[in-house]
């Protein structure tokens, strides 16, 4: 039988002041959009959720009120990943007292780690968060090197409850050899679902899927080329625009109490801007659509499936 692919959003953090606050308001209502959706959970303070331009102390209160919202079964994955060790396994061992259905870990960016530092500092975050389930976020766009494919081995050897990867390089050159490690594989890029579920990736952690969620259930779930093609071109026009602040701006257009607000150094769209943005969408979605849209499983017929 045919194992069901799992699908995470990749969740934005609602703030508000100009960015300078966590809205905290508005955390319930966007984790219940997201579950009602049917997706299986979420990963918060990572890219999408502009985790490290964050303090560690507002990490820690997403971290608590994103699970604090959750539906029984609805999971919660922490990207602890941060500048220093100290700060990421603080942040690794604070998501698994709290509840965290696992960490995941990118390497920290602007000094380009070697194969011993990412393993010491893998592993430290590995450890804090242990008997959690760990995992490597493997960006090397965003952190600015890859991770050596011999630490992965490595610490899989050394660490049992290292057993999660998100990977979100591309082109698949670059992707495919990080599944070959026998972990739980997500796929991060929209455009590779189809490839990266077909050759053993257990899901997906996505960006679309914190705006968009059933757009991407579809593609997960269906993976006909029409639904793989209308989640990579609803990707293709959220990435024309800052991608946090593009984000944000679908979900208040679809009615959430989402503020437009992100992190400075991170700008707001233009008026402009959201609105070709939301035509957009709107074209991408008019052209995708054919016939009545699938329902997806709720989420309570859900919640029993697949443990973490």
């Amino acid at each position: 039988m045919t194992m069901r692919k799992e699908a995470y959003a990749a969740a934005v953090t609602p703030l508000k002041s100009g960015g300078r606050e966590i809205d905290r308001a508005a955390i319930p209502e966007f984790v219940t959009f997201l579950a009602e959706a049917g997706l299986d959970g979420v990963m918060v303070t990572g890219t999408a959720g502009e985790g490290l331009l964050l303090s560690g102390g507002e990490r820690r209160q997403v971290v608590e009120d994103f699970i604090a919202a959750s539906p029984p079964g609805f999971r919660t994955l922490v990207q602890c990943g941060a500048q220093t060790t100290a700060e990421s396994t603080g942040l690794a061992r604070h998501a698994a007292r709290a509840g965290a259905a696992g960490v995941l870990a990118i390497c920290p960016s602007y000094f380009p780690l070697d194969a011993t530092a990412q393993q010491a500092f893998l592993g430290a975050v590995a450890t804090a968060c242990a008997p959690v389930s760990f995992g490597v976020y493997e960006f090397a766009h965003a952190s600015g090197y890859p991770i050596a494919h011999d630490v992965i081995e490595a610490l899989s050897a050394q660490h049992a409850n290292f057993e999660l990867i998100k990977i979100s390089d591309a082109p698949w050159e670059r992707f495919s050899p990080y599944l070959d490690h026998g972990l739980r594989a997500f796929c991060g890029p929209e455009g590779l679902i189809g490839p990266a579920l077909e050759a053993g990736a257990v899901g997906v952690i996505s960006a679309l899927a914190a705006a968009l969620p059933r757009e991407l259930l579809r593609a997960v779930h269906e993976r006909d080329e029409g639904a793989l093609s209308l989640a990579k071109a609803l990707r293709a026009t959220i990435d024309r625009f800052p991608r946090q602040a593009a984000l944000k701006a679908i979900l208040r257009h679809r009615g959430l109490p989402i503020e437009l607000d992100v992190r400075p150094p991170l700008r707001s769209l233009s008026p402009h801007e959201h609105r070709a943005l939301i035509n957009g969408l709107d074209e991408e979605l008019d052209a995708g659509w054919r016939g009545p849209r699938p329902s997806s499983p709720s989420h309570e017929e859900r919640v029993s499936e697949l443990p973490l």
